[in-house]
């Protein structure tokens, strides 16, 4: 009795020796075997053919074969196969090897053929009625409506309809969509065949047909020629090794931008293997369809073991995972045992006649139809009854041979060329969306025995060349640095346990997207990817550009972008700095109102009869001298006069009074002067209250004028010009930036080239050197450091522009960037960071000035706010003995001689003393107008006058 468990007969002399270790594991296998059954004399004999170069499906077909037929417990019978490998699509060779497969009685075909190919076999099947199953095949001409069966059966599904559920899901109101092949316009035409007529939710806007990557990379620079800005997305119809070359490209290209594209991949393309080693597919927004469900416990078996096959007998097998056009055909295989078994359920002597029959003539008839099963109907009624579990998900057909009721998962391409699923399509109930969880390559244990390579940029503060010691001693190593990221990067090292070594970057560049770059990025992210740095500390900025392709631990440090202005010069308060609240102006109005308000009042007060009134004095007279008589008569007359206050000096003195708040001795009576006091009073309240709340900030500050306080205050005037660092992160922000404010300032340096400065030196330089004409643009821990920075003539103004933060980086899936995250968290919470910032910005500050300062940050007055009001003291102190001086000589040369020519000097002696009394004796004489005479003693008693006088009886 002859037995086999799997006849797989391959026709091509290239595979014998492969095929001939393939069947001896088998026979050892079957050494181990005990008794079979009788029904294993039941060989149904179907034909594959593949063409050259589908090494993976030829794969995932024999370990099917070898699957079923070694599960001699469960299976009816054994498959025997004959496979054909083509490499060509000639129909008159084609049609000559299948008559030859004909003619050994095969019930059904299966293969992978080019779509060239699969017409002229399409073509037999439909002929023959014999099934052809294929993992997938072109759109199908024949409709329903054309009355003919069709007999090719696709494992693949439709997924027109997933592609228009997508876009919807994703809101896209355009799409471009780039094909390949004829079978892409079909899908297109699909496409617009699934949209609601006069309610479409998306325009195809673009449609364009490539037939390579660089072809597809030119257009999509025209596109990005017409809008830069715009959002584009893009469905990509065409084979899974094109589209990778399409998203490479794409990225490596600096003129195509990266956040502002979306791909969409039409088929199973992410069901391929995408190398993780290749991080532009990362770098870039990439959705599509996958059919495998790896957490299924089917499929987690069917992948261990093909990870266990060896791949030299096995081509593209021995992989962590499997295409969907292999797994496809796996499936088709156990579909037609599916078939088989509903056959023989039904008549199991169908295949043992059809076996005898064959071995008694030696060959059969190949338009001899021996089962009965091969009618126009019978195999299509088998396939319509055909529910299995498969790699692919539940497997059913309808009456057209079409799949149904499976399940599409839309996923998103990550950074590792990890996929994450976003949704879930299936054809019954459409889209869904389902909780995202972001997967990475899983950490590693750090190597404490290693030392790792630390890559760095120098900039002050935060990595710089130590000076040389003064003991003659020669650094070496990273004793050689010093500042901010070098002290970081000791504190990482301890709380890590490793060592490091400190490299500068090669070309002194952080990074950013580079055609001519081995890696496609210079700098420190280039250095990462590339992987001759283990880990970055500088001075580099989190973008999400630079998070795609490399690791980022939380920030550091916090920052934003900020204006550099040279700082104006103090405006150290003059001698007449009281006078600073009312302006020029306003004093020249006062002493103006000043000098009309006492005229008016004079005026009027000249005017009125209120201000005059008479008075009576009494005016004694002296006796005549004669020193015979020895008692003085007093003689008294009185005169009858008028009086008016309101002379010109007094009304000039009123008004002073009041507008110094101090009173007066004397009033206006009249109603009209009244009034003019009145409104006098109201003015110098409102003046002196005005003044005085003003007069505080103007003595207690010392003020800075500059005419850019803020950003709006930059983009409002031209005349002060601002640039930033060229081809910096922020000559990006600003070049991208979508707020009006921001792209107007962008318009300004765009249109001035010249504002633009290649290095952060050579602005601070510009901006110490322009006389206040010239502002810089700059992140502002760099800002405030150069403010404390000899010969500290610069400022940093108004509010940061936008907030970001510096990040210590690590190449993606690195098992230190966990540790290093947490390290850094740590230090911030216990205060250490803010140490570091204070001890390389504040603590090594080189503007001492304010700080050594003790009353700097009091408000205290110093003599240069008051010395005005000093000097006016002194000079109205000066002013007033100089007019007493004179007053004293005038009224002197007035004065009778009462001596005689002999005594001159004691005469001008006894004359200045009653002189002298004169301001005094005025002020007891006179009192308001009043008159009050002297005492009768000292009228009567001359001698005692003259004692009074003189200080000295003559």
């Amino acid at each position: 009795m002859h037995v086999s468990l799997l006849n797989i007969c391959y026709d091509t002399p290239i595979n014998i020796i492969n095929e001939i270790k393939f069947s001896i594991s088998l026979l050892l296998y079957l050494s181990l075997t005990h008794t079979l059954s009788i029904s294993l004399f039941l060989l149904p004999a179907f034909r594959a053919i593949f063409e050259q170069g589908t090494d993976e499906v030829q794969s995932a077909f024999k370990f099917a074969m070898l699957n079923h037929n070694l599960n001699v417990t469960a299976r009816r019978f054994e498959l025997q196969a004959y496979v054909d490998l083509i490499s060509t699509a000639d129909a008159f060779k084609l049609s000559r090897l299948i008559c030859n497969q004909f003619s050994r009685g095969v019930f059904a075909m299966l293969g992978a053929v080019s779509s060239d190919s699969f017409d002229t076999l399409h073509s037999y099947s439909n002929t023959f009625q014999m099934p052809f199953v294929t993992p997938h095949f072109p759109e199908k001409v024949l409709t329903p409506s054309s009355g003919f069966l069709d007999f090719a059966i696709s494992m693949r599904p439709d997924y027109h309809q997933a592609i228009i559920d997508t876009i919807r899901f994703y809101g896209w109101d355009k799409i471009t969509y780039l094909y390949d092949s004829h079978d892409g316009l079909l899908r297109l035409q699909q496409i617009y065949q699934g949209l609601n007529p006069g309610n479409e939710t998306f325009q195809v806007e673009i449609v364009k047909r490539i037939n390579n990557a660089s072809e597809a990379i030119e257009f999509l620079k025209k596109i990005e020629m017409l809008n830069r800005w715009s959002r584009k997305y893009v469905v990509l119809d065409c084979p899974t090794e094109m589209a990778k070359e399409i998203v490479k490209n794409h990225v490596r290209d600096v003129t195509l931008g990266k956040r502002t594209y979306h791909y969409l991949l039409s088929g199973l393309i992410m069901d391929e293997r995408w190398e993780s080693e290749i991080i532009e597919y990362g770098a870039i927004n990439i959705t599509g369809f996958r059919i495998l469900d790896t957490h299924k416990r089917y499929v987690k078996e069917f992948l261990e073991g093909w990870r266990k096959l060896d791949s030299t007998t096995s081509p593209g097998a021995g992989k962590e995972q499997i295409s969907a056009q292999a797994a496809l055909m796996y499936d088709a295989v156990f579909v037609l045992v599916e078939a088989f078994n509903r056959i023989i359920r039904k008549k199991p002597d169908q295949f043992r006649t059809y076996t005898m029959r064959r071995q008694a003539n030696g060959q059969a008839n190949i338009t001899t139809k021996f089962l009965e099963c091969n009618t126009s109907k019978g195999w299509v009624t088998q396939w319509e009854h055909v529910e299995i579990e498969g790699l692919s998900g539940d497997i059913r057909f309808n009456d057209e041979g079409k799949r149904i009721n499976y399940t599409l998962h839309v996923v998103e391409m990550t950074v590792n060329s990890a996929m994450v699923k976003v949704a879930e399509w299936s054809d019954i109930s459409g889209i869904s969306s389902v909780s995202t969880k972001y997967t990475r390559i899983k950490n590693h244990d750090i190597e404490k025995n290693k030392t790792y390579i630390v890559s760095t940029v120098i900039e002050e503060p935060y990595m710089m060349l130590k000076q040389h010691d003064t003991s003659g001693v020669i650094l070496e190593g990273n004793d050689k640095y010093e500042g901010y990221c070098k002290d970081l990067a000791e504190l990482i090292a301890k709380r890590l346990g490793i060592n490091y070594e400190i490299r500068v970057v090669k070309d002194g560049k952080y990074g950013s997207e580079n055609a001519h770059a081995a890696s496609g990025w210079d700098g420190l992210v280039g250095e990462l990817i590339r992987r001759e740095s283990d880990i970055a500390i500088a001075s580099m900025t989190i973008t999400s550009e630079r998070e795609r392709v490399i690791d980022f631990s939380k920030p550091f440090m916090s920052l934003g972008i900020s204006i550099m202005i040279k700082k104006p010069v103090k405006q150290k308060p003059s001698f007449f700095s009281f006078l600073n609240p009312l302006s020029k102006e306003i004093w020249v109005c006062v002493i103006f109102s000043f000098v009309g308000v006492s005229i008016v009042l004079y005026i009027v007060s000249r005017f009125s009869p209120h201000e005059w009134r008479p008075i009576s004095s009494p005016v004694p007279t002296p006796p005549p001298n004669n020193s015979f008589t020895m008692q003085t008569q007093t003689i008294t007359t009185h005169q009858n006069t008028t009086l008016n206050e309101f002379s010109l000096l007094n009304s000039f003195w009123f008004a002073i009074a009041a507008l110094m708040q101090q009173g007066c001795d004397f009033s206006p009576r009249s109603l009209s002067g009244r009034i003019v006091g009145s409104v006098w009073w109201f003015f110098t309240l409102i003046l002196i209250s005005s003044y005085t709340a003003n007069l505080a900030a103007f003595l207690t500050v010392e003020r800075m004028v500059t005419s850019i306080n803020s950003p709006e205050d930059l983009a409002a005037q031209t005349e002060v010009q601002y640039g930033t660092l060229y081809h910096g992160s922020t000559w990006d922000f600003f070049r991208k930036s979508q707020i009006s404010l921001y792209s107007k300032m962008w318009d300004f340096m765009n249109s001035r080239k010249h504002v633009f400065v290649h290095s952060y030196d050579e602005g601070i330089r510009r901006v110490r050197t322009s006389k206040g004409k010239y502002a810089l643009l700059i992140e502002s821990p760099k800002n405030e450091y150069i403010n404390e920075r000899e010969p500290c003539d610069t400022m940093k103004v108004g509010r940061n522009l936008d907030a970001k933060g510096f990040g210590v980086a690590t190449p993606l899936g690195s098992p230190l960037r966990e540790p290093i995250n947490l390290a850094v968290l740590s230090l911030k919470e216990s205060g250490e960071l803010s140490k570091l910032q204070n001890k390389w910005w504040f603590d090594k500050t080189e503007c001492k000035n304010d700080r050594d300062n003790p009353t700097a940050s009091r408000n205290e007055l110093s003599l240069s706010n008051l010395a005005g009001i000093f000097y006016i003291l002194i000079g109205g102190l000066l002013v007033a003995l100089a007019i007493s001086l004179i007053e004293f000589c005038f009224k002197s040369q007035k004065s009778p001689t009462t001596t005689s020519l002999t005594s001159n000097s004691i005469q001008m002696t006894d004359t200045m003393k009653p002189k002298s009394r004169l301001p005094i004796t005025s002020a007891r004489d006179y009192d308001n107008g009043q008159y009050y005479p002297q005492s009768p003693s000292m009228e009567h008693h001359p001698e005692a006058h003259h004692i009074n006088a003189h200080g000295a009886q003559t």
